[in-house]
């Protein structure tokens, strides 16, 4: 069975940290390629940049995207994702910090699957990445790549 990647986009080394010790923790063993700002995500999915020559026909199964990045926010991430023909049914789950109810209204504007506000307290964390995990990794079924 192909090993399923998860795009992980996030800034913070902690939240990073947090997330791939928790996927752990839960046995989901995926390979996550880890994206610091918006430049690095689009340019893993779109083979360009320090991604330049990647197969971009192997896509992650989901994408679990941070709002407040470097350089191009997550909105604008999300924005490209659902602009490009071979990226715009990829689940896109945003996971955030953010309470304001204007970035949860724009990203399921803009086609994000899931909006997840992202536990403070560590354990909390972890249920959630599992669940996550379960449903995105193992239950859910997504489009064909490239369709």
């Amino acid at each position: 069975m192909e090993d399923k990647i998860i795009l992980l986009v996030e800034d913070n080394p902690d939240n990073v940290a947090l997330t791939i010790r928790a996927f752990r923790k839960n046995n989901l063993s995926n390979k996550i390629i880890v994206a610091k700002d918006g430049v690095e995500a689009l340019d893993y999915l779109f083979g360009t940049g320090m991604y330049a020559g990647r197969d971009v026909k192997e896509m992650p199964v989901v994408i679990r995207l941070d709002l407040k990045l470097p350089k191009i926010d997550g909105m604008e991430v999300l924005k490209s994702v659902r602009q490009n023909e071979f990226t715009r049914l990829l689940p896109v789950v945003i996971l955030t910090s953010s309470k304001e109810e204007n970035d949860k209204l724009n990203g399921y504007k803009l086609g994000a699957n899931s909006y997840v506000r992202k536990p403070v307290d560590f354990n909390q964390f972890v249920k959630a990445i599992k669940h996550l995990g379960l449903y995105w990794l193992v239950w859910n079924e997504p489009p064909p790549q490239g369709k």
